[in-house]
């Protein structure tokens, strides 16, 4: 795959999603289209440090392809980092930035969409999984039961949960399984691998998509892999 040119991406959105993550819409002027696969990301170059490789930071799209030039990033603050602060202090409606993408090869496949599909995710790890269950309810793809498991710590944390829960009514066979880990809900509760382990039990066939924090994926692989799935049925985004 040929590495993209770097652009230019100007903001022309931002909504506060929860207390401390943000969604920004960005638009490449330069194209009249910005084509994507759901799953891929950009690399923005921010103006943090004097040599390009500390400067760089990835996001996965967490939009969906649909015929324009804009696309969205879902974006938490991380306090103690270099990036996101300055993000969150710098960047305004109308700001302009120099991006790279789309890359990536962390998307689906035929293979994977005829057997069930988990979608493992925690923090801002459901960007891409959104991406690929929009996508695949706007084209009408063809699928098996598809599992969206979203692991966070407290309702403030959840994201995008209203119009996830929407689209278990608008995707047939599209389950949104949140768990929190540090609230009591009327939800799911705890960590993430209890859900899949028990949705598993019988060991059908299944893909699983992992993306997260490298504790929680560390963890699921070794998981999936004592409950008699293969590794070569685990894919991996790493975040941090």
């Amino acid at each position: 795959m040929a590495v993209q040119p770097w652009r230019t991406g100007k903001v022309i959105r931002i909504e506060q999603e929860t207390y401390n993550t943000r969604r920004f819409w960005i638009e490449v002027s330069e194209l009249d289209v910005f084509d994507f696969v759901p799953g891929q990301f950009v690399t923005l170059d921010l103006p943090i440090h004097e040599k390009p490789n500390k400067r760089w930071r990835s996001y996965s799209i967490a939009s969906w392809p649909d015929g324009t030039n804009v696309f969205e990033l879902l974006i938490v603050l991380l306090e103690d980092g270099a990036g996101t602060p300055w993000i969150f202090n710098n960047i305004v409606v109308g700001s302009e930035f120099t991006l790279r993408g789309p890359q990536g090869v962390f998307t689906l496949h035929d293979e994977n969409l005829t057997k069930d599909l988990f979608l493992i995710s925690t923090g801002t790890g459901i960007a891409p999984f959104r991406s690929m269950a929009q996508h695949i309810k706007l084209h009408n793809t063809a699928h098996e039961n598809i599992y969206m498991l979203f692991g966070c710590r407290t309702k403030k944390d959840l994201l995008y949960y209203d119009e996830l829960k929407q689209l278990e009514i608008d995707l047939p066979k599209f389950h949104f399984l949140p768990t929190l880990s540090r609230e009591d809900w009327d939800g799911k509760k705890g960590y993430v691998h209890a859900l899949y382990e028990e949705l598993c039990a019988g060991k059908q066939p299944a893909s699983f998509f992992l993306c997260g924090w490298k504790a929680m994926i560390d963890e699921a692989k070794k998981r999936i892999q004592d409950l008699g799935y293969d590794r070569k049925a685990i894919h991996q985004e790493l975040y941090g």
